[in-house]
């Protein structure tokens, strides 16, 4: 008789699944830190892959990507490297909602990304799909692979995307695959419900590709980039990054468009029942937009590059499952694409991911001790959402190997903050967006300060080098300096004065008054004033927008600093995750099991559970007071 055929055993300390977004951010994190790190993928081809839109950033993504490189992370470095358009979003509006978004070429982002993995120390890439987890007394000890390979490790960062048991599907086509025609891992599920984790399908979807050549770009609005371009990364140098940009195209559907889709959503399987999965509310696909604002003649199509290398071009704000026959024709429809070729059929993507309320605000599973989660197996969509999780989990990851201390960013503290906090405590029965309004501080978490809000806890993490590190602390110091002499600085009624008020439309001057005063008014700026301030010193461009906004804002900043005030005496009331929130009395049943369920670290953290009402947490904070007075 043969003996059983011996399976590759290695030891890592941490090891990563997926080499998507969170993957790619997790695994350089851990490796950086100097753990010795494995990062799996069932293709290397698709390392860092952009399945969906062809760009990083937008309104509030653009916040999350500039918090992930302030603390050290590699997508806006990436982002920069491999851009064909760049804009600044919402100028018109104040600067807590301006965000940055860039159109990418996808081959040459991947690319880059693949290049920086495989050249960082204690990172190894392995093609292979993790089938198993192997869990000892509620503790991670390592994974197996489908070849019964087994790695054992300290921790486990899960980045598995759309790919766990994913089905694509347009009309009555339906196949067994990942995104782009990828394979599907279709062990891993298993093994993660026979360890209690719970699981739900979400589904997300993306539009069709089609053949440049096929396009009448004469019918379309043009929609160039920026004439400056603002870089993602604090570390990018702003002049590397001007350069001739690739122009996008705006289209819109109309009644016709909108008549086809209406008659054929009998054979949509998103009405028809054949999806199962909850959708997006905020990406819809065409179908749910024409239902759901039956009143609106029209939404906007924007046609944009999949990159130099090829001929490809995605058409933005038209995902779809409907069948193919059908999307030919609704396409054809649309201005500009009456003789439009399809390259890749739009497609809806069903997948597993978890049931919110098992991971802890580090993002370590409650049930499995050295398991962290990441990305849109969180139940969230977006690269840039994923990128920021998947930094947090490799952090928290390796600090627990090294047995020091997790970072946890609060709502007051980043975008990341708001992300995490989100997704651990409330109910998001759909993939979570990331958006501007859900961030209650948003005056103070603007994308342009992320590196003054967030390099120091980079640093003290170790992602930070030291000299970056510096940098931000003397451009702090700059700043307020800066402030300071506009504030004592006073001028008069004189000419000079008088002709640049008029200049600007602005009320003359009846008695003396500081430059900061004449930068607070709406028509003027720290720019304007620069020939009656006589004792400017020349400064870089990112302390002028930093001054100018600190400046004008002033009175709102202070009132949201004090609101962050407020915020922090909540989440300074820890509470034990141990509780018994049963012996609390005066509770209502509903939020004894929410409580009981979530385990929240603090009392803000609990205010903030669907379910637990203002009146249960005054009650619980008199039950804890009772109890320090019984213990005093």
């Amino acid at each position: 008789m043969r003996g059983i055929m011996p399976n590759l055993e290695e030891t890592y300390d941490i090891a990563i699944v997926g080499a998507g977004h969170a993957g790619c951010e997790a695994a350089l994190a851990s490796a950086r830190l100097g753990l010795n790190t494995i990062i799996f993928t069932i293709s290397i081809d698709s390392i860092a892959l952009m399945p969906c839109n062809p760009n990083i950033g937008g309104s509030s993504k653009g916040h999350l990507v500039r918090e992930v490189d302030a603390l050290g992370g590699e997508m806006g470095k990436n982002i920069d490297k491999t851009f064909l358009q760049s804009k600044m979003l919402n100028e018109s509006k104040g600067p807590a909602v301006h965000s940055l978004r860039a159109q990418a070429d996808k081959q040459e982002y991947t690319k880059e990304m693949r290049k920086i993995l495989e050249n960082t120390d204690n990172l190894t890439i392995k093609q292979a799909e993790v089938t198993e987890l192997i869990v000892e007394d509620g503790k991670i000890t390592g994974v197996k692979t489908y070849s019964n390979a087994i790695y054992h490790c300290q921790a486990v960062v899960l980045a598995t995307g759309t790919y766990l048991k994913a089905r694509c599907i347009y009309g009555d086509v339906s196949n067994e695959t990942g995104p782009n025609g990828l394979q599907a891992a279709n062990y891993l599920t298993d093994s993660l419900k026979n360890h209690g984790i719970e699981i739900q399908r979400f589904k997300t979807g993306t539009p069709a590709r089609v053949d440049k050549r096929s396009i009448d770009f004469s019918k379309m609005e043009e929609q160039i980039g920026d004439q400056k371009i603002v870089p993602f990364s604090f570390s990018t140098d702003p002049e590397s990054v001007q350069k001739d940009q690739v122009s996008c195209w705006l289209t819109y559907t109309n009644q016709e468009t909108h008549r086809i889709i209406r008659e054929n959503l009998d054979r949509s399987p998103l009405f028809s029942g054949v999806i199962e999965g909850t959708g997006p509310r905020y990406c819809p696909s065409i179908e749910d937009k024409v239902v759901k604002f039956a009143d609106k003649d029209r939404h906007h199509v924007f046609i944009e590059p999949e990159g130099l290398y090829t001929n490809e071009m995605y058409l933005g704000g038209m995902s779809s499952s409907l069948p193919e026959d059908v999307q030919v024709a609704m396409y054809r429809t649309v201005p500009g694409l009456e003789h439009v070729k399809i390259v890749r059929n739009a497609y809806a993507i069903e997948y597993d991911c978890i049931c919110p309320g098992q991971l802890k605000p580090t993002l370590e599973f409650k049930a499995i001790e050295g398991l962290f989660s990441s990305g849109q197996f969180n139940g969230s969509s977006g690269y840039e959402e994923a990128a920021a999780q998947g930094l947090v989990a490799g952090i928290n990851a390796a600090l627990k190997v090294l047995g020091k201390e997790p970072i946890i960013l609060d709502r007051s503290q980043a975008y990341i903050g708001v992300l995490i906090d989100d997704l651990v405590t409330k109910e998001n029965h759909e993939p979570y967006r990331m958006m501007t309004s859900r961030a209650e501080y948003r005056l103070l978490l603007r994308q342009d300060n992320a590196d003054l809000r967030l390099s120091e806890i980079g640093y003290q993490v170790g992602l930070v080098p030291e000299e970056t590190y510096k940098k931000v602390k003397e451009k702090e110091k700059q700043i307020e300096e800066e402030i300071k002499r506009l504030n004592k600085t006073v001028v008069g009624a004189s000419e000079s004065i008088s002709n640049l008020l008029k200049q600007y439309g602005s009320t003359p001057l009846k008695t003396g008054t500081t430059l900061a005063e004449l930068i607070r008014r709406p028509e003027l700026d720290y720019k304007k004033i620069k020939e009656i301030d006589k004792d400017r010193k020349p400064l870089p461009e990112d302390i002028i927008t930093q001054v100018d906004i600190n400046i004008k804002y002033e009175g709102y900043i202070k009132r949201q600093l004090k609101q962050v005030e407020q915020f922090k005496k909540l989440e300074n009331k820890k509470l034990s995750v141990d509780f018994d929130y049963n012996m609390v009395e005066n509770l209502r049943k509903e939020a004894r099991q929410k409580l009981n369920f979530y385990k929240p670290l603090s009392i803000g953290q609990a205010s903030r559970i669907s379910g637990v009402s203002p009146a249960d947490i005054s009650v619980l904070l008199i039950y804890l007071e009772q109890l320090r007075y019984r213990k005093e």
